[in-house]
């Protein structure tokens, strides 16, 4: 009789497993029992279970040939999260969970063809722009899994032809703003009576730091003396939903970097302002490792929080501001630093990226104007 109980995933999903009792290991003569996962409803696990005990009772089941997609992939899975940090693992969880196992999960993994999987690889990328190829990729991984461990004999979707993205396609059609937008923004935010929001801002604004890497910002990481600060953590979302503090992915995000005088200037005035605030709510912000932006229980401040707080100034403001995520600040920031001058490797250095390559293909959006005005440079030069 097989024994159903039901689980979280790692991606906060309710599923349902079952193990039964599958005879005798021919290797070591042990007790077998066979264990399955992944199902939505008990009366899905319960139907499973009812047809794997009749396949055992007329001698009909081999395990490995029998083995679904979900199985396989949660056995690569449980080995998955020991090479990638706490954050990845729940966002390929829930990758799987939307995509790849409603596509592939149900079906035995020996019986998926190649044109079962080249389907379905159109079909994502005609559902969306970009993620489709990162969809493949982790859809492999299983597949290569279960190669190794001889479940199938042959890998279908190493055949793959993998659609070419639209070449037509922009992921952001305003992926910066200008230094006039920027300055602009900042007029809508008091510095005295806002002074955390406009701390936070300038901060994201003239470093260029991830939001994570900002939130996650204690006192003891400004040093006002030397005039710089150092980035070697980031609140991102853990198991459940719970953010949690990490290291940076790379050696090259673990960096200390400058901070102009102005910026550190909104910095005294806002701990001086939090030192006083969180007084009045009984909170001593004189501790070691104090936040610099803090939630009111003194805790890690959502995520969401400075996404909020962008929006509220402009989304009422639609002709004076284009449309932007907080991490476009990023992106403004790496476009303002290639437009003041600032060579690669300075640029590369303050956003630690490790591969310049990657801040030149991501990050450098240089403004119409600068296009201009090198074409106008070069114009001049070769006319004298």
């Amino acid at each position: 009789m097989a024994s159903i109980k039901a689980y979280t995933t790692k991606g906060g999903s309710k599923r349902y497993e079952f193990q039964l009792y599958g005879g005798l290991d021919p290797q070591t003569g042990n007790p077998k029992r066979i264990h399955r996962k992944g199902f939505k409803t008990q009366k899905e696990a319960t139907l499973a279970a009812s047809r794997l005990e009749l396949d055992l009772s007329q001698g009909d089941l081999k395990q490995d040939n029998n083995i679904l997609f979900e199985t396989v992939y949660d056995e690569w899975y449980q080995i998955y999260i020991n090479t990638v940090q706490e954050s990845t693992t729940v966002r390929v969880a829930g990758m799987f969970d939307s995509h790849i196992l409603p596509a592939f999960g149900k079906k035995r993994i020996r019986t998926i063809t190649l044109n079962d999987v080249q389907s379905t690889v159109n079909g994502w990328s005609k559902e969306v722009k970009r993620n489709y190829k990162r969809w493949y990729y982790y859809t492999r991984q299983v597949f290569q899994h279960a190669l190794k461990l001889g479940y199938i004999d042959a890998d279908p979707s190493t055949l793959v032809t993998v659609p070419k993205p639209d070449p037509n396609w922009q992921r952001d059609k305003n992926k910066f703003w200008t230094k006039e937008q920027m300055l602009h923004f900042f007029s809508y935010i008091d510095p005295v009576e806002e002074a955390e929001k406009y701390t936070l801002f300038r901060v994201l604004a003239f470093t260029g730091i991830r939001r994570g890497e900002c939130l996650a910002l204690t006192w003891q990481d400004i040093n006002f003396r030397q005039s710089t600060m150092t980035i070697n953590k980031t609140v991102t979302q853990g198991q459940g939903g719970k953010q949690i503090i990490q290291p940076p992915k790379t050696k090259a995000g673990k960096r200390t970097i400058p901070v102009d005088t102005e910026t550190l200037g909104h910095l005294k005035h806002w701990r001086h302002a939090q030192q006083r605030l969180y007084l009045m709510l009984g909170i001593n912000t004189m501790q070691p490792g104090q936040l610099i932006f803090a939630s009111q229980v003194n805790g890690f401040k959502s995520l969401n929080t400075p996404g909020k707080w962008l929006h509220g100034i402009i989304d009422n403001r639609p002709s004076e501001f284009p449309q932007i995520t907080i991490h476009k600040f990023r992106h403004t920031f790496t476009s303002l630093m290639f437009e003041s001058g600032a060579s690669l490797k300075e640029v590369q250095d303050l956003l630690g990226d490790a591969d310049a390559s990657t801040v030149m293909n991501v990050y450098t959006h240089v403004s119409d104007n600068k296009r201009k005005q090198a074409n106008a440079n070069f114009a001049k030069y070769m006319s004298n």
